[in-house]
C-alpha cells in the first residue's frame, strides 16, 4: 500500500493513504543499515500490521523528485509565500529575502496577498508592478470573504506546497479555508499524536485533498541572509537578465560599475526601484559577511 508522509516526529511517521486516512508507522531497520532516513514528503510503501488502530511499518522509500535541506523535506514542488495587503503592509525587504530562500531550493514561488477586501485596485496595482518582472505569480485573496481562494485553490492542486510568511498576515485563516472539511482529518492527527513525548515543532504536510498537501514549517521562518556568494545574488533577479549584455564588464554586478544596462534600465523605469534596493542592501549584507570571514 502506497501514501505520503505527512508527519515525522520521535521515530514514528503518520503516512496518508488516499481514501484510507493516516497511519501511524515505525520505519523498517532496513533503512538505518542503508544510512537512509524516511523524510516528510516521501511517497512510502507501507505494510499494515494492525488495520483496526492504523498502525503499520514502512517498508519502502519511493525516488524523491526534490529534497530539501532546511528544513528536511521530500517532494515539494512550490513555494507559497503568504503577505497581507494591509495591517501589516507588505514588508517588501522580508518578501524578497524569502523569494530568494524559496528559489535557492529550486522552488517556483507564488506570491499571494491575503486582506483583499481591505485594498483597492491602486494599491494591488502598485504591488503587481513591483514584483510583474520578478518570475512569479501573484495572487490577490481575502480568507474572509473567500475572494480569489478558488484560484488559489487550482494554483495548488495536485502539488505539495511549501507555504511562508510573517506573523499577523492571516497565513493560518488561508490554510484553513483551503482544509475545509480536511481540517476534521487534521485535528484527529493531533489528538493521535499528543502523547507528551510529541511536542517538539516540526515539518507537517496538511492534506487537502487525495493528490493536494500544504506544509507550514518553522525551518521558514528564518530571517537570517542565504548563504551565496554576493556575485551569485543578482542571479535570482530576473528582471536584470534582458539589460546584462548591454553592461561594459561581463562581471557587472549592476551597483558602483559604470556602463551598466541594468542601472540604465532602472533609470528608465523598466526595473523596478522596490527590487533594485533589496539588491543592493541584500548585496551590502554579503559583503560584510565576507569581510567577517577574514
Amino acid at each position: 500500500m502506497e501514501g505520503k508522509i505527512v508527519k515525522g516526529i520521535a521515530g514514528f511517521y503518520y503516512v496518508h493513504i488516499a481514501g484510507k486516512g493516516i497511519y501511524e508507522c515505525k520505519a523498517k531497520g532496513i533503512f538505518r543499515k542503508e544510512n537512509r532516513k524516511p523524510l516528510v514528503g516521501d511517497n512510502v510503501e507501507i505494510e499494515i500490521t494492525h488495520e483496526k488502530d492504523s498502525e503499520g511499518n514502512i517498508v519502502g522509500i519511493l525516488p524523491r523528485k526534490s529534497e530539501l535541506i532546511r528544513p528536511a523535506v521530500a517532494n515539494i514542488d512550490q513555494a507559497l509565500l503568504i503577505f497581507a495587503m494591509t495591517k501589516p503592509e507588505p514588508n517588501y525587504n522580508l518578501l524578497d529575502r524569502f523569494l530568494i530562500m524559496m528559489r535557492q531550493q529550486g522552488l517556483e514561488c507564488i506570491l499571494c496577498f491575503n486582506k483583499r477586501d481591505l485594498s483597492n485596485r491602486a494599491e494591488r496595482e502598485a504591488v503587481e508592478k513591483i514584483y510583474e518582472k520578478s518570475g512569479c505569480r501573484t495572487l490577490y485573496v481575502s480568507a474572509v470573504t473567500r475572494e480569489g481562494m478558488d484560484e488559489l485553490t487550482e494554483r495548488l492542486r495536485g502539488k505539495t506546497t511549501a507555504v511562508a510568511g510573517p506573523s499577523g498576515v492571516g497565513k493560518s485563516s488561508i490554510v484553513n479555508c483551503l482544509q475545509g472539511t480536511k481540517k476534521m482529518e487534521t485535528g484527529a492527527i493531533s489528538e493521535k499524536i499528543a502523547r507528551g513525548k510529541h511536542t517538539t515543532r516540526h515539518s507537517e504536510l496538511l492534506t487537502i485533498s487525495d493528490d493536494t498537501y500544504i506544509m507550514d514549517t518553522p525551518g521558514f521562518s528564518s530571517l537570517s541572509l542565504f548563504d551565496m556568494e554576493k556575485e551569485a545574488l543578482k542571479t535570482f533577479y530576473p528582471e536584470f537578465d534582458p539589460y546584462e549584455q548591454q553592461c561594459r564588464f561581463m562581471t557587472c554586478v549592476h551597483i558602483h560599475e559604470p556602463v551598466c544596462g541594468v542601472k540604465k534600465a532602472l533609470e528608465e523605469g523598466q526595473i523596478n526601484q522596490v527590487r533594485y534596493d533589496n539588491y543592493t542592501a541584500f548585496y551590502d549584507e554579503l559583503r560584510e559577511k565576507e569581510k567577517r570571514k577574514y
